[in-house]
């Protein structure tokens, strides 16, 4: 094995166009990993976390870019290095060119735009997002680690001045027909939508669109807004905001469950809203908590969508998830094929809020589940790349992404992952997602699919059958392809469905007790 590393000075990049480069570097026959990266204090950390080091990484500036690649040979290593300005040149010249420089740059340019996007270091996200709301701006965050007690100051500069901040840690949001970050195609409508979590507003989105309806609004209040240290703010400005849009009929929340103070706050804000309300706190049964009349509790993101289809007074056109005669006649016959010593379950999801939906299922069906994003503090996981019996993973977690791309937008990692998890011969059943919509991979299931295969090859040879189990997120319209997307699965023998809490359900029946 071997590393090395190149400093690019004064070249600045935002982190959607690293994640791009480095998933491309990644790709190399020989690499086993990459950074690509600006040289923030915290990044040089992360790289001497993976044994980069050097006295340039040190006395680098933060407007540095810095690419490391650990490979199986030197020669891999110097080709990836040397190759590294024509990989960013190709990069560049796929999207548009700009010639614009700074915030006031762009507003000369749009005048009457009302809306940033930043995609930038956290560490920087305060001076640039204070500009942007003094600029009379609403903001989409992207950016992640930009320290909580900044991102209260910033939504309460925000509020007084009646802005949005949608984030930080913000990836998904539709705003007038509009997806901005990890957003899937779909139609205008009645339902509006509000989360801090990407992938739970994509699944509640794409369901509606699915099933035959639409979305006003879907409006992302980043991953820490509804923590006592944010208090809410902006789930309480959008639940405002879709309440006074006339075209939005029904406002659904889809999110972990909500602090303590935060909780009381915005049960007293339901209590007097307007318009039919469904509330989704998963890994947690809200029922006992009084929400006024207009409010439903709905235990899942399936059962959400359905709630809200009511509240209109159509036909419901989405079932209860349930499952079929056939489906549990083939969770039986699955069980057969298992070998004796196989009798654990491992997801591995590129959505963090299927990761918890699916503990949540789980534990309610009496499966212990260990993770290391876990619903019980107590079922957390020491070593997050070591599982123990029922796992479930979180490879979007920043333990995996630092450094690295997303795993909706690179395989990667979950690769990797699947081949590790088809060795243990006590395995039996992997639980995969895959997610479609804009910026995500192109071909989520190509990424992973000569894996999926060898991992069964794997589990074959040494003790039994090895089932995999996996839900797409998305719809027809989606960039992907999302019936090739599945047919892809199928011929790769995987049993695929079109919902995370469907999927989970029916490994609660192969995991039933005899």
């Amino acid at each position: 094995m071997a590393a090395g590393f190149v400093i690019r000075k004064n070249q600045y990049y935002d982190s959607v166009f690293l994640m791009g480069v480095n998933k491309r570097l990644s790709q190399t026959k020989g690499v086993l990993q990459t950074a690509v990266l600006m040289a923030s204090e915290k990044n040089k950390q992360l790289l001497a976390d993976i044994g980069i080091q050097g006295d340039q990484i040190v006395t680098a500036k933060p407007n540095d870019l810095i690419v490391a690649v650990i490979g199986e040979t030197s020669q891999v290593v110097d080709s990836v290095l040397q190759g590294i300005d024509q990989a960013l040149l190709a990069l560049e010249e796929k999207g548009p060119a700009s010639h614009l420089q700074t915030l006031e740059d762009g507003l000369v340019e749009k005048p009457n735009a009302n809306l940033a996007v930043l995609t930038i270091p956290g560490e920087y996200v305060f001076r640039e997002a204070s500009k942007a709301l003094e600029a009379g701006l609403n903001l989409f965050i992207f950016s992640s680690n930009v320290p909580i007690e900044e991102e209260r100051k910033l939504k309460e500069l925000a509020a007084d001045k009646n802005l949005l901040v949608m984030g930080p840690d913000c990836g998904t949001s539709i705003l007038g027909g509009v997806g901005i970050g990890f957003a899937n195609v779909v139609n205008r409508g009645l339902f509006g939508a509000i989360g801090p979590s990407g992938t739970g507003l994509q699944e509640f989105t794409s369901q509606i669109h699915n099933a035959g309806y639409g979305i006003s609004h879907a409006i992302g209040t980043g991953s820490r807004d509804l923590s006592d240290e944010i208090g809410g703010i902006t789930t309480i400005q959008a639940l405002d905001t879709l309440e006074a849009d006339p075209q939005t009929k029904v406002v659904s929340i889809i999110a972990k469950p909500p602090g303590g103070k935060t909780l009381e706050r915005l049960l007293a804000r339901l209590k007097i809203c307007s318009k039919p309300i469904v509330g989704c706190f998963l890994g947690a049964r809200m029922d006992s908590f009084e929400g006024g009349d207009a409010l439903t509790w709905a235990p899942t993101i399936d059962d959400a969508v359905l709630a809200a289809i009511q509240h209109v007074g159509e036909k419901p056109t989405v079932a209860r998830i349930e499952l079929t005669k056939q489906e549990r006649e083939l969770a039986a016959k699955s069980r057969a094929d298992w070998a004796p010593g196989q009798r654990f379950l491992r997801g591995l999801f590129a959505g963090g809020t299927f990761c918890y939906q699916s503990q949540q299922i789980l534990g309610e069906a009496g499966i212990v589940v260990h993770s290391n994003t876990p619903l019980n503090p107590q079922t957390k996981l020491t070593n997050p790349d070591r599982s123990s019996e029922h796992t479930m993973i979180d490879m979007g977690d920043e333990f995996y992404t630092q450094g690295r791309p997303h795993p909706m937008i690179d395989g990667t990692m979950r690769r990797l992952r699947i081949l590790s998890e088809s060795r243990d011969p006590s395995v039996a059943v992997l639980l995969l997602d895959f997610i479609l919509g804009y910026n995500a991979s192109m071909d989520p299931v190509g990424d992973v699919l000569d894996a999926i295969m060898e991992a069964k090859q794997t589990m074959r040879q040494q003790t039994g059958e090895l089932m995999i189990v996996a839900s797409i997120c998305g719809t027809k319209e989606d960039p992907q392809e999302l019936d090739l997307q599945v047919k892809l699965l199928r011929e790769a023998g995987v049993i695929v469905f079109q919902s995370n809490a469907k999927a989970t359900l029916f490994c609660c029946e192969l995991f039933k007790p005899a």
